[in-house]
């Protein structure tokens, strides 16, 4: 008769835990379909004429510490502006770009066109704000075929996973204009928060097992101080892991990262003077004077 609240118990328990997995599961799913819908986005931007020039861009990757970016470019020219059906110009077509777009692109005439990756600049912003550093960068398209303007129509997309993406995209005076701002992905700003509870987390573990091994004088224990050792380097080890590499000196460190270290370092210090003393006075009498 006593057995039966104990097995309602744990298979109540049970049915906690496997919900839990499973509401975790779900928005994780749920982020990650998010997240891959960002990178599926196109913004356009431009004329959707017979006679225009179709230029396709893609964010390839996003280099926070140079600040600039590299944007791979597929240009296309349509209707009477092509021959072979887009492959070449019909004349030299130069795309004309915005000053954060390090130069204009050139195609001479009648020659094959390949995508060509092109760096950016990027603006506002700093790498030591990571996870929470922000870029900003403006891009404009137009483009010239035998000494006139032609209409274009841009398509841009992100291929960072590490970095999302909010477009403005909208056309002036012919020339395709994006306004990109740049920021941490989602599941780059969970990795990070998530390293620095972490971090914290086995730097008070390190704190209650000093502790322990102080209050009940028990020496030079040498597992645990091999285990303190240990979580001293593999922290070293985890924060290099950080998606985007981020330099020493950004905010990771100075919330949790280096306090870690500070931390378990002390106690570490700590443990092996006053395990010492233990080891030599064991009875916890100072020693007599000669």
């Amino acid at each position: 008769m006593r057995r039966l609240p104990l097995s309602r118990g744990r298979l109540l328990t049970a049915g906690l835990v496997l919900l839990a997995v499973a509401a975790a599961a779900a928005i994780g799913v749920w982020l990650q379909v998010g997240e891959r819908q960002d990178l599926d986005t196109r913004y356009r931007a431009g004329a959707s004429v017979p006679d225009r020039v179709d230029i396709a861009a893609s964010v390839q990757r996003v280099d926070a510490a140079a600040r600039e970016l590299v944007l791979r470019v597929l240009v296309t020219p349509r209707g009477s502006l092509a021959e072979a059906g887009g492959i070449s110009p019909a004349e030299t077509l130069t795309l004309q770009t915005s000053p954060s777009v390090r130069g204009d692109l050139t195609f001479p005439a009648h020659s094959r066109i390949a995508s060509v990756d092109v760096p950016v600049t990027l603006t506002a912003g700093s790498i030591t704000d990571y996870p929470l550093d922000a870029y900003y960068a403006t891009l404009e398209f137009g483009a010239v075929q035998g000494g006139e303007a032609v209409p274009v129509r841009m398509t841009l997309s992100n291929s960072d996973a590490l970095f999302a993406a909010t477009v403005d995209a909208f056309e002036t005076d012919g020339i395709a204009v994006f306004d990109v701002d740049l920021a941490r992905s989602t599941s780059v700003l969970i990795f990070a928060v998530f390293m620095m509870a972490a971090m914290w987390a086995l730097a008070l573990a390190v704190l209650i097992g000093a502790w322990f091994l102080l209050s009940r004088r028990k020496g030079l224990t040498w597992p645990a101080l091999g285990w303190m050792a240990a979580t001293l380097f593999a922290l070293a080890a985890f924060r290099n892991t950080a998606p985007g590499a981020p330099p020493i000196g950004s905010l990771l460190d100075y919330v949790a990262f280096l306090w870690a270290e500070t931390l378990i370092a002390f106690c570490i210090i700590t443990v092996a003077v006053m395990g010492m003393r233990a080891e030599t006075h064991p009875s916890g009498a100072p020693p007599e004077s000669p």
